[in-house]
């Protein structure tokens, strides 16, 4: 299979160009209808390019739907909302089988759910009750979901943004950590500044539904192929090993309850893979390890209430173990 645009991927440093260009381009179709949140964007191609979930905090408005559903469109994926709320069942998002009377026969067929797309925004997940909730760890999990006794693979590939509210927490079912570890990363949204919010509002209500046209830069299989090419990418031993060092020591830190799983130390690797690519390198630097610590680590581990006490939070924790490691 070959990616749109591009050679068979190799690990020569021509394709690793060639992938770079895709990506810069697919962000720049993307600022043609978001303003700001570079950052933010470079970590949703991350995710998606590790094949991983990502876990979005932020306040309302801030172009959450609209930058998935536009990112959707440039990589040629299929996009789907969910919205929760505490009355949401499992199987209105996994689908459900109703009676089919087609040709004068009756038969139970299995009508997909939201969740059958390759771009899920779950929006304000922390509403859904821990039973919906375990509807969409599957899906994260296992790219399938199960309705009765039978299971349906979700097609490749798979993505899913989750968004909580930091406000408003009434009514609300914390992730259990469990369900958090499963997010490759997490990723707190703020405020634009001044000049980007001038320029949100003089883009957004010069014309009535504004919509420029966007290109669709790469396809499903480019995506998947991608995927796999993000593993390619080399790291030296000295800075996967200082990775792995970081994930170790949170969990004997004396600010923490329990620290990360392997897990974090497989994202921390391959998330530090992808960026080596997006900026356009052909090996992981120390720059890439110390850039991803924060958003891989900070919702994997648990402060106890002496640093709660002290007015730390995980972030404070998590720099101070990326500056000592």
């Amino acid at each position: 299979m070959k990616i749109q645009g591009m050679d068979k991927a190799t690990d020569d440093a021509g394709n690793y160009g060639k992938i770079n260009q895709k990506l810069a381009q697919a962000q720049e179709e993307v600022k043609k209808v978001i303003v700001g949140q570079e950052e933010v964007l470079e970590k949703l191609l991350i995710s998606i390019m590790c094949d991983g979930n990502i876990l979005v905090e932020s306040y309302p408005g801030l172009g959450k739907t609209k930058m998935i559903r536009t990112l959707s469109s440039v990589l040629g994926l299929d996009f789907s909302r969910i919205q929760n709320t505490p009355d949401l069942m499992p199987s209105d998002i996994t689908g459900t089988h109703i009676i089919d009377e087609t040709g004068g026969e009756t038969d139970f067929v299995f009508q997909k759910g939201p969740i059958f797309a390759n771009m899920i925004l779950a929006d304000e997940i922390n509403r859904a009750t821990p039973k919906t909730q375990a509807a969409l760890l599957e899906a994260m999990e296992e790219k399938q979901v199960t309705a009765g006794n039978k299971s349906y693979q979700l097609e490749k590939p798979f993505f899913l943004m989750a968004t909580q509210n930091p406000i408003d927490q009434e009514g609300t079912y914390p992730l259990p950590e469990a369900q958090s570890d499963r997010f490759i990363m997490k990723i707190k949204v703020d405020y634009p500044s001044e000049n980007e919010e001038n320029e949100i509002v003089n883009r957004f209500t010069s014309e009535l539904n504004y919509e420029p046209e966007l290109e669709t830069v790469l396809s499903k299989g480019s995506v998947v192929k991608i995927q796999e090419f993000v593993r390619q990418v080399p790291i030296a031993d000295d800075i996967r090993e200082r990775a792995v060092r970081m994930v170790k020591r949170t969990r004997n830190h004396e600010d923490l309850d329990w620290g990360a799983s392997p897990r974090a130390s497989l994202s921390l690797v391959t998330t530090a893979k992808a960026r080596a690519l997006i900026q356009g390198r052909n090996h992981v630097s120390e720059d890439d390890i110390e850039n991803m610590a924060l958003p891989v680590l900070r919702h994997r581990i648990g402060l106890n209430f002496q640093a709660e006490k002290k007015g730390k939070t995980a972030e404070d924790v998590v720099e101070e173990i990326v500056d000592q490691t």
